[in-house]
């Protein structure tokens, strides 16, 4: 029975890792339609004693990055300025290829744990979002002891 379980465990956890995998095909084929920024890569760790968030912001300043947080969810808000256009003096710019977005993108996680609001740090570096949360508490078990 348990060998059962455990494959359909398997099967089941595959199929997560594949809507996830779509998920992130999905969010850039509805922003290619909208003509809005691709939603940014964020990767969620977590230990024992805090949740690590980290985003991708390529192109993005320091000042247009906006954090909303709660004790169970984090907001990344980043605003992408579209660049300022040269003139030539041969009358303008030709593009060969036009991929890169412009806009707004957010971004919203509901955290594993709850946090210490109050020791929050964000650190942003070569276009990456560092959001390191402590934890509020520790996760401990205890045995209890049946009468």
């Amino acid at each position: 029975m348990d060998e059962k379980k455990n494959r359909a465990e398997q099967i089941f956890n595959d199929m997560i890792q594949t809507i996830k995998e779509k998920q992130v095909d999905l969010d850039q084929a509805i922003a290619e339609y909208t003509g809005g920024p691709v939603k940014p890569a964020m990767d969620v760790a977590e230990d024992n004693n805090q949740i690590v968030v980290k985003t991708d912001l390529p192109g993005v300043d320091r000042e247009d990055i906006k954090i909303d947080l709660t004790e169970d969810s984090l907001e990344i808000q980043a605003h992408f300025k579209k660049e300022t256009e040269e003139k030539t003096e041969e009358g303008g710019v030709t593009y060969h290829r036009k991929e890169r977005r412009y806009g707004t993108a957010t971004r919203v996680v509901v955290l594993p744990s709850k946090i210490k609001m109050d020791e929050v740090t964000a650190k942003f570096e070569n276009g990456v979002l560092t959001v390191t949360m402590p934890k509020l508490d520790k996760k401990e078990t205890y045995a209890v002891k049946v009468e």
